[in-house]
């Protein structure tokens, strides 16, 4: 639950794709694209690049591996096994509303707390917070940790189903308010142990998606932040820090039409160009450049001109599955060469060393076949039966797997397939940073 709650603040960040809180620079996301763009390349050849970057990838890692023994989040994984275990309907009985939805909603109360012994949350009325007393191990059987949240309301009210008639086809709705605020502390054995702070402005014309967006949480010295700001260039930033040091930043803008794109609309022009900054500690970085709008014109305009073949009858005898079998593989053949060309086109990667303050390689797209091809005998005529049929009879026909492929391209214009390049030191590096976000 806890885990659905933060990610659910991720992902509102992303969706209104909005801008970011105040850094210690004043240069915009811009201008330290443009800056970096310029850089030079390195003069490392790619062997030693790839030893520079291990090293240094593995570095960061040093300061991630400290969060998976944090308390503060084994308390919330504990939190977050016990309301499995016993769900809590925060709504009074309205709906089925979990508490997963505690920082979406205010005006909501009580005083949650576990009782180890029946394995069910006891409630006791509240008018003025939503807490959860609770152990803060799966070992314990103590309450000795506290989840506590308090919020003010917005004018925005979401209707909520609580119940509906099958044969007058009738609904009735509740409605809650969402937060405008929400502050939310973990305690453990008397002390805080961690922090959350969210807030949210809507518009009238807007309804749930907010127009400005903040998020924080803090433990034991790191802290995750988003903040966010519709605009006409819209951005979002995500930062995870500790004790004042930027560990991963990630920092992009759009000028997309948000409102549009909620609606339901897939008209290519709404899409807008966007750009980003991902930066990994004071060691690399990942620029791009990214004109979305064009991308999904080229992309439509592929679909209209590169037409897939029909499939031929099962009656026909005249039929030619042989031709249709080749046509077949040169449109899939087209279809994966364009969508590199297109990427090549419209998307502009860059992996940079900050340390050196050099560009390493830029990132492309290759079509390339992937692992064997997939080889069958084609269909014969059954002249009794008046059908096609596969059988051992026929001929041999081969249909490659194809698929684009990331390629580093050097300065020397050496190309290294990614995957091939992270393969060996960079195997530790995802295993560890794969232990480190199912932990935190």
């Amino acid at each position: 639950m806890i885990k659905k709650i933060l990610l659910m603040s991720l992902v509102v960040s992303q969706l209104t794709i909005s801008c970011s809180s105040d850094n210690s620079s004043e240069e915009s996301l811009a201008d330290q694209i443009a800056s970096i763009t310029g850089l030079p390349y390195s003069k490392l050849t790619p062997a030693e690049q790839k030893v520079k970057l291990e090293a240094e990838a593995n570095e960061m890692l040093v300061q991630l591996d400290k969060t998976k023994n944090l308390s503060a989040i084994e308390t919330l994984e504990n939190l977050d096994r016990l309301l499995d275990i016993s769900v809590v309907d925060i709504f009074n009985g309205k709906n089925d509303n979990k508490v997963e939805d505690i920082i979406n909603v205010s005006g909501v109360y009580g005083i949650y707390t576990w009782n180890n012994a029946q394995k069910v949350w006891v409630k006791t009325e509240s008018k003025t917070e939503l807490t959860f007393i609770f152990p803060a191990k799966a070992t314990q059987t103590t309450n000795n940790a506290s989840f506590s949240t308090k919020s003010t309301s917005s004018e925005v009210k979401v209707p909520v189903e609580e119940s509906s008639n099958w044969q007058t086809n009738t609904t009735v709705n509740d409605y809650f308010f969402l937060p405008s605020t929400v502050d939310a502390t973990l305690t453990i054995d008397g002390t805080q142990a961690a922090t959350f702070s969210q807030t949210a402005k809507y518009s009238n014309a807007n309804g749930t998606t907010p127009e400005e967006f903040g998020y924080k949480m803090s433990l034991n010295g790191y802290s995750w932040e988003i903040s966010s700001k519709k605009a006409t260039e819209s951005s979002v930033k995500a930062l995870f820090s500790n004790n004042g040091k930027n560990l991963i930043e990630f920092n992009s803008g759009s000028t997309a039409d948000i409102d549009k794109l909620l609606s339901g609309e897939e008209l290519a022009q709404y899409r807008g160009k966007a750009n980003g900054l991902i930066t990994l500690m004071d060691n690399f970085a990942i620029v791009a450049n990214m004109d979305l709008a064009t991308n999904a014109t080229d992309e439509a305009a592929l679909e209209k001109n590169n037409i897939r073949p029909t499939q031929p009858s099962y009656n026909d005898p005249k039929a030619d599955f042989k031709a249709y079998y080749t046509a077949l593989n040169a449109y899939e053949k087209k279809q994966s060469e364009s969508a590199a060309a297109t990427f090549n086109k419209n998307m502009k990667l860059i992996l940079v060393s900050k340390k050196d303050g050099t560009k390493i390689a830029d990132i492309v797209q290759h079509s390339e076949k992937s692992g064997n091809d997939y080889v069958f005998t084609l269909p014969v005529w059954d002249a009794q039966y008046k059908y096609w049929s596969y059988s051992s009879n026929g001929e041999s026909f081969s249909q490659p797997y194809l698929d684009e492929v990331y390629y580093l391209k050097f300065n020397d214009a050496t190309e290294v397939e990614m995957g091939a390049y992270f393969s060996t030191g960079f195997e530790k590096f995802q295993s560890k940073f794969e232990d480190f976000i199912n932990a935190f």
